[in-house]
């Protein structure tokens, strides 16, 4: 498996980080979460990196994408990572966005994804719930047979961007088993109550109260969309992975930065051995992180029998390399690296929810070891 970027990934990379740097620098950060801004994002700069195909790297051409891979789209979220960008990448694209792609009829295809690629619709997966712990068949939302069609009652949490999103994906067990719904944010029975994470990023609470869908609201066939879900998430797992990378990334470049500037007992902190061996640890951690994740983007590009093995490890490693790297770094900011004047705090926090997000460090340890039959 080639663990280096291709000279068109590399091009897409740079193309990226140009970007970012210029668009969309982290003081965004501090300006949305000062403002209160209920959306959590621009959408005029969604449109633009719409424009410039990011948003439809992974589907196909006939509906308007790029014809790439998870391989490509994860190099637009490293750089996006690095100063915590928060536009819908995981909600429209790689959770709704990919069900549809995956799992979806023709007509539900050609309804959305053009739509999704052109930066024109937002969409959403409200799979988790209450006591789910990132099981994600520990369900109780019910879909019931009504007429021609189904209702579809339950509670999900933390909805990525559920407030702005036109549609819905939903998880629920119907028939034995696990099926996907499309919902329209907008039917009879849907609310959303709005949620802040404490990155910053906006969720919500979605409640379904016997909401009435066609038997065309469905991915795939009733009590089926178990494998889909799981395939789903994988992917948004390693773009997740992605972004965490180009944070933890930024979040040791800040801090180097600093250990190379600040002065103690005449001499910069940066010169004192044992800040030395903690910032080779964290560099370390990093760079493990980046060959996972190359690993995992590329082995489900591949269909590879492996991957959901591949992804859980990226996972693991990356919920603990970026929480150490922005623990380390508040750490070796000192006092004022828990001030809100300086910008490290924000890592820390994403970091937080990062690590929750698709499931943890232990939890994706087990499933890797499940995965390889210990």
């Amino acid at each position: 498996m080639q663990l280096v970027l291709s000279e068109d990934q590399e091009l897409i990379a740079k193309t990226a980080a140009d970007f970012v740097a210029e668009r969309s620098p982290l003081s965004r950060v501090r300006e949305l979460r000062d403002a209160g801004d209920a959306t959590g994002f621009s959408r005029s700069l969604w449109k633009e990196m719409a424009e410039l195909g990011w948003v439809g790297i992974p589907f196909p051409e006939e509906h308007g994408g790029a014809g790439m891979g998870l391989a490509e789209l994860a190099v637009v979220l490293e750089a996006l990572g690095r100063n915590l960008a928060p536009e819908p990448f995981l909600s429209t694209v790689l959770l709704a966005g990919q069900a549809i792609a995956l799992g979806g009829s023709r007509e539900q295809k050609q309804a959305w994804l053009p739509r999704i690629a052109a930066g024109d619709a937002l969409l959403s997966l409200a799979h988790q719930e209450a006591r789910s712990r990132f099981d994600l068949g520990a369900l109780e939302t019910r879909a019931e047979a009504a007429g021609d069609g189904v209702a579809l009652s339950g509670e999900k949490v933390q909805v990525l961007d559920a407030g702005v999103a036109e549609a819905l994906v939903v998880p629920a067990l119907e028939a034995g088993g696990i099926s996907l719904l499309l919902v329209p944010a907008e039917a009879p029975g849907v609310s959303v109550e709005a949620q802040s994470r404490v990155d910053g990023r906006a969720a919500g609470l979605v409640r379904l109260d016997g909401v009435r869908l066609g038997a065309d609201a469905r991915l795939g066939a009733a009590g089926a969309a178990g494998p889909l879900l799981e395939a789903v998430v994988d992917r948004a797992t390693v773009g997740l992975c992605a972004e965490m990378l180009g944070a933890m990334t930024r979040a040791f470049e800040m801090t180097l930065e600093h250990l190379k500037q600040r002065e103690q007992f005449g001499a910069v902190i940066g010169s004192f051995q044992a800040l030395k061996h903690r910032a080779a640890d964290v560099f370390i951690g990093v760079e493990l992180c980046r060959s996972a994740v190359m690993a995992a983007a590329r082995s489900l590009d591949a269909a590879d029998e492996r991957a959901a093995g591949l992804v859980s490890l990226a996972k693991a490693r990356c919920s603990e390399a970026f929480l150490h790297a922005a623990n380390e770094g508040v750490q070796m900011f000192g006092g004022v690296g828990m001030t809100d004047e300086y910008d490290i705090g924000f890592y820390l926090k994403r970091a937080r929810a990062a690590e929750l997000t698709f499931g943890d460090a232990a939890w994706h340890r087990d499933r890797w070891a499940r995965l390889e039959g210990y």
